[in-house]
């Protein structure tokens, strides 16, 4: 296949023939959301700042990982990353199978999970910005909206398969019980993906006589957009890392049909509103998203009953779905098409950063005034979001 754009007759099916990588990936990823502060704060003894860490790592490594995700792409092409993410999500699939045998050594099995979550959030960060890439060049640069809209469908839509998943896993008897028959399937699916990828048909890095972007030059061109997008995925992190945990501790049931409600809700939303991103622009829809967001972290803080959470957990993954894609067709073009994947990998790391930090900043917040405190808290940085997003809108009007 030659560097020119792929000629476009079914955008939608070019996607969904690549797309279906992201999501295998995003599978593994939701798998211990239901199950991993619980393992770190009961059955370790750590506390919920620690909890949060171990969660929020695997941001930090996609964080990390995102400047050489995307010069990657733009110099060897998109499908060698998404392999080098596969295999990646293998080894941590590994290290997550074996961190349950040595519970009774905290301390060794806390540091096989956390090596576990650095392999995946790598793993992540490849993945997701080489199928990105690779469905922007099939589809045509006039498709970015569907290529990152159905990467995000794969996406939450992975996690929200994958949390129930979990947590039925988590509850068998030994030896396959805990993390173990999680770790077992999150090397499974990546696998499968690696079997498969070898019969698809790649494309080669886009020609340019330009000098390649530096990161930096394209993480200040993106830094409004990422902005906005880091205040309301503080909300998204609350959400995956805290969610179960506060289900636990007031004795709920039904935490992982939370989290998969948060996810359906948030593939709905793609699926029939990604349009109107084109027809009402970006600024707009990104005020409205992290509006709806703020309503259902607020009734996450002010109304403590499973019923008011799972209203509020459906209205957090509502205002969440469009933000990213909102805000990314913008920013991903303003970098030029030789350089999508530098522009990609920057904005990326807004949402990687923020949820990232939650982790670390909410569990404390948690520690010294409660989850509801917390809910309101990320409920707060939505409405920062919204004031970015209106300044943002007043610069491109």
């Amino acid at each position: 296949m030659t560097a020119v754009e792929t000629p476009v007759q079914s955008p939608t099916k070019r996607v969904l023939a690549v797309v279906l990588f992201n999501l295998l990936v995003y599978i593994v990823i939701g798998l211990p959301n239901a199950v991993l502060t619980i393992f770190v704060h009961k059955t370790l003894g750590y506390s919920t700042t620690v909890a949060g860490i171990a969660f929020s790592l695997q941001y930090f490594a996609t964080f990390a990982a995102r400047p050489s995700a995307g010069r990657l792409v733009d110099r060897i092409g998109p499908k060698p990353v998404v392999v080098g993410g596969l295999a990646t999500c293998v080894v941590s699939g590994i290290l997550m199978a074996l961190c349950g045998p040595f519970a009774a050594t905290p301390l060794l099995s806390l540091t096989i999970l956390l090596g576990s979550r650095l392999m995946l959030g790598w793993a992540e960060s490849w993945a997701a910005t080489g199928v990105i890439v690779w469905n922007i060049r099939r589809a045509g640069a006039e498709n970015t909206a569907i290529a990152i809209s159905w990467n995000g469908i794969c996406s939450y839509g992975g996690i929200a398969m994958g949390a129930p998943i979990g947590a039925e896993l988590a509850q068998l008897g030994a030896p396959f019980g805990g993390l173990v028959s999680v770790g077992l399937l999150s090397v499974a699916l990546p696998l499968f993906g690696l079997a498969l990828i070898g019969f698809y048909k790649g494309v080669l890095p886009l020609p340019s006589t330009e000098k390649p972007v530096a990161f930096s030059r394209a993480l200040r061109l993106v830094l409004p957009h990422g902005c906005a997008l880091a205040a309301g995925s503080i909300g998204f992190g609350a959400i995956s890392s805290f969610l179960a945990l506060y289900y636990s501790v007031l004795h709920w049931e039904g935490a992982a049909k939370a989290l998969a409600i948060f996810g359906v809700v948030f593939v709905f939303i793609r699926f029939f509103f990604a349009s109107q991103i084109a027809k009402r622009g970006g600024v707009f829809v990104a005020i409205v998203s992290l509006f709806v967001e703020t309503l259902g972290l607020a009734t996450l803080a002010f109304f403590e009953n499973p019923d008011a959470a799972l209203v509020g957990a459906a209205l957090t993954g509502a205002g969440f779905s469009l933000l990213f894609p909102a805000l990314g067709v913008l920013a991903v073009n303003r970098a030029g098409p030789q350089n999508r994947g530098a522009a990609l990998g920057a904005y990326s790391i807004f949402i990687d950063l923020a949820i990232a930090c939650s982790g670390l900043f909410l569990g404390q917040v948690i520690e010294f005034a409660g989850y509801r405190t917390m809910f309101g808290t990320t409920a707060v940085c939505c409405l920062a979001g919204i004031l970015i997003s209106r300044s943002l809108g007043r610069r491109t009007a």
